[in-house]
């Protein structure tokens, strides 16, 4: 028998059938949707008098659109993001839905909620009309964002036309040092093999710098490898994500527990499979990366300089440093440590995890919030909120100056009332740092939760280690 990937297992076990060489109908356990994505799909369905196959194994979640102020009520007050909603909400009741409304204790952002709440377990494919799902591969599953059209197709099936991946596997061994997480190691990787580095290609990453993440950093890394343009990102189910799953699997019984864990032993690649392409890291040599220009890629470490658009060896790689840089405003050659922010935001489904806060007030605990910083701290979830406050986590956070809110994708994305103005320069644990993604005209830097909160305490950008030995 042939040597097969773990991505071949996954996309071979939920083929209902194969249309030609390249494409598969492939069955969806999971499909999340959004306000967002999925209004023009239930038109679709409803035109044609269509129901959805299998409600159950759809969830929905106001997520994008929702404001994020600290007040008990929440009231969507643009008259288009809540039509949106409410479309949403008339749609899951139409077809009996389960929906994470926006009053919601448990609501939050789509990515945060479903695994939280046992939704994914591995050998899944999840699917949902949002780039970000590859997130859920921290859990060994298939997780991958389709358009509005594909949301129709899987309401009506719970199948979809898929067109196969290639395969990549990034090795990354040795021990990430102290004062670097998963988001600098990601964010090391998209530098290294840029942001089209994995375009066409389902990403599993190894190794033993993999194997001792948690699987909150294993989301983070997971989710952010899309911005390397992957269709996929996977990580082989062992003891860390399994027992992760189990503690949260409340409808499994004992039986149905060591069917699962027999199965999911097998959800890893065969020790002599080929992949399309390799790349292989060492985590020991990684430092806190923060980003400088309008994509991903444009990343250095802390410790570097802003790049020259002459020393780019392609042309249009010139054009785009140029352009970044006279977007951000940064001089060439100056070194980024020590740019002033006006702005700090940690949350979104990269870093909105209890795991990422906790990072967050061991730094800022006994300290303050820069003057002239606003810092703004948002949980992931209805109940990384609830677990933040238990832990006294958000007394430490609004002590030291951050204001505290309610769950969503908040100003990860100015799809709501969280905008940044123009020309404000932003330390930000969200994903993308494009051009306006934040608010018109607004500068973005990704970084990890730990050196944001070294930024909103310092009111510049600042090597989070020196903050670290500082406080010993």
């Amino acid at each position: 028998m042939s040597q097969r990937t773990l991505y071949n297992k996954l996309v071979d076990s939920h083929t209902v059938t194969r249309i030609d060489d390249d494409n598969v109908l492939l069955f969806c356990d999971l499909h999340l949707m959004n306000e967002y994505t999925s209004p023009q799909a239930f038109a679709g369905l409803h035109e044609q008098g269509r129901e959805v196959l299998v409600p159950g194994q759809n969830v929905s979640v106001v997520s994008h659109i929702i404001p994020t102020h600290p007040t008990r009520i929440r009231v969507i007050a643009d008259a288009a993001s809540s039509l949106q909603a409410t479309n949403l909400r008339d749609n899951c009741v139409r077809h009996a839905i389960p929906l994470f409304d926006t009053n919601d204790t448990l609501q939050g952002i789509e990515h945060v909620i479903a695994p939280e709440h046992g939704m994914i377990r591995p050998g899944m494919v999840v699917i949902c009309g949002d780039s970000h799902t590859t997130t859920y591969g921290a859990l060994g599953a298939l997780g991958f964002g389709i358009g509005t059209s594909e949301v129709e197709h899987v309401l009506a099936t719970q199948t979809l036309v898929y067109r196969m991946a290639r395969t990549m596997r990034i090795r990354v061994d040795g021990k990430l040092p102290a004062g670097t997480t998963a988001k600098d190691l990601i964010l090391m990787i998209i530098g290294r093999i840029g942001a089209q580095g994995a375009r066409g290609y389902v990403v599993e990453y190894c190794g033993s710098a993999i194997r001792d993440l948690s699987v909150e950093a294993r989301f983070t890394l997971c989710n952010m490898t899309v911005e390397a343009a992957a269709r996929g990102a996977l990580i082989a189910p062992d003891a860390t994500s399994t027992d992760y799953v189990l503690r949260r699997a409340h409808d499994m019984d004992d039986a149905q527990r060591t069917a699962a864990l027999a199965y999911w032993g097998t959800l890893k690649s065969d020790p002599e499979a080929s992949f399309d392409l390799d790349f292989v890291f060492d985590a020991s040599d990684i430092e806190p990366y923060v980003t400088w220009g309008t994509s991903p890629d444009q990343v250095v470490p802390v410790s570097g300089r802003i790049p020259f658009a002459e020393d780019q060896m392609d042309e249009a790689d010139q054009r785009s440093v140029e352009r970044a840089l006279s977007y951000t405003h940064l001089t060439p050659g100056s070194a980024l440590e020590g740019t002033p922010i006006q702005h700090v935001f940690i949350g979104s489904c990269t870093n909105g995890r209890i795991e990422d806060l906790r990072a967050v007030a061991g730094i800022v605990r006994g300290r303050k919030v820069a003057s002239g910083v606003r810092a703004m701290v948002v949980p992931g979830s209805g109940a990384v909120k609830a677990q933040a406050e238990r832990e006294g986590i958000a007394e430490i956070l609004t002590a030291a100056g951050f204001e505290w809110r309610q769950p969503g994708c908040s100003m990860c994305l100015a799809m709501n009332d969280d905008v940044l103005a123009d020309g404000v320069r932003c330390a930000s644990t969200t994903n993308r740092n494009f051009e306006g993604r934040q608010g018109r005209g607004a500068i973005t830097h990704l970084m990890s939760p730990a050196m944001a909160a070294a930024a909103a305490i310092t009111g510049k950008i600042t090597d989070v280690r020196k903050l670290e030995l500082a406080h010993v």
